[in-house]
């Protein structure tokens, strides 16, 4: 079982490999390019306060639901455009709120009108979500499912 616990730094999680730009991390990786993993061998990705780093949303899920298996995981932590945690960090370069994910999401209209045009060719169902105050402003952790 391979689980990916992306952005780790110095936040590892046993059994799973732990994934960063630059060390401590298990695997050194540079997300914005193509991901090093094969199609549809990852059971889960863990990606906690790491996909506002990235500058390419649609590259970011596109390339997390290649990798997944069908039904696998894929757990986010980000801070939302709710509150000013999204915008105060100078190393954020994408921002999210729940809507963005509409765009992923497997039957949902946004993903059905736009996904051609786009370029996404994720999919996912949304498994649970929740959003959380922090104090940084909310965070939203959300968790999806990829759909193959």
């Amino acid at each position: 079982m391979l689980k990916l616990n992306l952005g780790c730094s110095d936040r590892h999680l046993p059994g799973y490999e732990n994934v960063d730009i630059a060390p401590p991390a298990d695997r050194i990786v540079d997300l914005r390019e193509p991901w090093p993993w094969g199609d549809s061998t990852v059971d889960e990705i863990v990606a906690h306060d790491i996909i506002e780093h990235l500058p390419d949303k649609i590259r970011t899920m596109n390339e997390s639901w290649r990798v997944l298996k069908s039904g696998g995981r894929f757990k986010i932590a980000v801070p939302t455009t709710d509150g000013p945690g999204a915008f105060q960090d100078p190393t954020h370069v994408s921002f999210w709120n729940r809507r963005s994910f509409l765009y992923y999401q497997a039957g949902c209209p946004y993903r059905d009108r736009f996904a051609k045009a786009y370029g996404v060719r994720a999919a996912f169902r949304v498994v649970s979500e929740k959003t959380q105050a922090t104090q940084d402003g909310p965070k939203l952790s959300i968790e999806l499912s990829a759909v193959k």
